[in-house]
Parts: C-alpha cells; structure tokens; sequence
C-alpha cells in the first residue's frame, strides 16, 4: 500500500483547535526562520528573537497535536515515515 504525505497530512489535522493553532503558527514560524536565515544572510535582523518566534510557534503546532490526540504525528514524523519509505523503494529496486 503506497503512502500518501498529503493524505497523512490532512488525516492527522481534523479538529478545529489544531488547524487554529497551526494557522496562527505558520506564519509566525515562517517568521521566526526568515529572521534567523536573515543574521546569516547579514541582513541585520535578530536571530534571538527568530528563535523564540520559532519555538513559540513549534509549541502552538505541539498543543494542536496534544488535543487532537496525535502527538506521535506532527509532520517532522510523517516526512521522516515518508522519506525512509520511499529510500526503501529506492534501495529494492
């Protein structure tokens, strides 16, 4: 049976409260990356304050998770399930 990240996605993000939480958390971890790559770009942002962003937002994605039930589910797990299957249909073929 093939994998399907997108259907994993979108199996372990039903309840309301998380889509909330990820919603509200995505663009504030997109922020907090792009102030940390812009320190190492010279771009004179704070990368103290990127950081925290980054927590603050790895922390809202967590709870949503936490109330939905699936901890054991938040996407860094489903890409690494995904990817080592997929190096496993590479390496048998």
């Amino acid at each position: 049976m093939p994998f399907s990240l997108v259907k994993a996605i979108k199996s372990t993000h039903r309840h309301p409260a998380n889509r909330i939480l990820h919603l509200i958390g995505l663009p504030i971890y997109v922020t907090g990356i792009t102030l940390i790559a812009g320190y190492f770009l010279n771009l004179n942002t704070n990368p103290i304050t990127g950081l925290i962003l980054w927590l603050a937002a790895v922390c809202l994605f967590l709870i949503g998770h936490k109330i939905e039930g699936n901890l054991r589910a938040i996407t860094l797990i489903v890409l690494f399930k995904y990817l080592s299957r997929k190096a496993k249909l590479i390496q048998y073929t």
